[in-house]
C-alpha cells in the first residue's frame, strides 16, 4: 500500500506539474482549472489513498462500480461526477452519490434525474455533455447533444426540480470535423458555453481534456480536466 501511494503521488504531482504549465502558457491561474481523477476500473482503496494525497474531486462512468465504491468511501471529503452515458433505469442510484452528472444529453434523462432527485431529497448539479460528432438532433457515438440542441436542453435543466444546470462538458470527438483536433473542438465548447452563459449565467463550469489533451482544454479556457491514466496508471478493468 505505502509503494501505491507513492506511485499515486507521484503520478498526481506530474499532472498538476502539467495543469501548472498549462495554466501559465495560457496566462491564466492555477486555481482556474480544477482536476477530477477519473477513478473508473479503480479500487476503493485507491480512492481512499488519493483522498489522503488531497484530492477532492473522483469520477465514475458506470453505476455498478461507482455506487458500491462511493458507499465505501462516504466517510471521505469526495465530491462524485457521473461520467459516463447513463441509462434511465440507473438513475435512482446515481443521484444517491452523485454530486454533478456530466453525461445529460437529452430531455428524457433531465426528466430521470429531477424525479430521483427530489425523491432523494437532493439537488444534483447537470452538465450539458456535447457531441461534436453528431447531426443536428442526434446523439454522439459515446453519448453526447448536438451543439444545436443546447439551448433546448439548458432550459430543460434549468426547469427541473432538483437539479441545478452548471455547465457543459466534452469528449474530444474520433468522427466528424474535429477528430484529431481537440484543440479546436474545447473552443467550440467555450463558443458554446459563452452563449449558454448569456442565459444562464451560472452554468459556468466547463469539464473538457483528459490524459492526453488536458494541455489544449486549459489553453481553450476549461475549468476543469478528467484524468485517470495520468494519476492511475493503465490497470485491468474491474470485474
Amino acid at each position: 500500500m505505502t509503494d501505491r501511494r507513492s506511485e499515486l503521488a507521484a503520478n498526481l504531482a506530474g499532472v498538476e506539474d502539467r495543469i501548472a504549465a498549462a495554466c501559465a502558457a495560457a496566462g491564466r491561474r492555477r486555481e482556474e482549472v480544477t482536476l477530477i481523477v477519473v477513478t473508473k476500473t479503480y479500487p476503493a482503496d485507491d480512492v481512499r489513498l488519493l483522498s489522503g494525497l488531497g484530492v477532492r474531486q473522483v469520477a465514475e462512468n458506470r453505476d455498478q462500480d461507482a455506487a458500491p465504491k462511493a458507499a465505501a468511501c462516504s466517510d471521505l471529503p469526495l465530491s462524485w461526477h457521473f461520467v459516463g452515458q447513463l441509462q434511465t433505469n440507473k438513475v435512482r442510484s446515481v443521484v444517491t452519490y452523485a454530486d454533478i452528472v456530466q453525461s445529460v444529453d437529452r430531455s428524457r434523462l433531465v426528466d430521470a434525474l429531477s424525479t430521483a432527485a427530489v425523491r432523494a431529497g437532493r439537488e444534483v448539479g447537470c452538465l450539458i455533455q456535447v457531441a461534436f460528432d453528431a447531426e443536428s438532433g442526434e446523439r454522439g457515438d459515446r453519448g453526447g447533444v448536438a451543439p444545436d440542441g443546447v439551448p433546448a436542453l439548458a432550459e430543460r435543466i434549468a426547469g427541473a426540480q432538483g437539479l441545478r444546470l452548471d455547465g457543459l462538458m466534452t469528449v474530444a470527438p474520433l468522427a466528424g470535423p474535429y477528430a484529431g483536433d481537440p484543440r479546436a473542438s474545447f473552443d467550440r465548447l467555450m463558443e458554446i458555453s459563452s452563449r449558454l452563459r448569456a442565459d444562464h449565467p451560472a452554468a459556468n463550469m466547463v469539464s473538457a481534456g483528459m490524459s492526453a489533451d488536458l494541455e489544449d482544454a486549459v489553453a481553450a479556457g476549461a475549468t476543469h480536466v478528467r484524468v485517470g491514466t495520468a494519476v492511475l496508471g493503465v490497470r485491468p478493468r474491474l470485474r
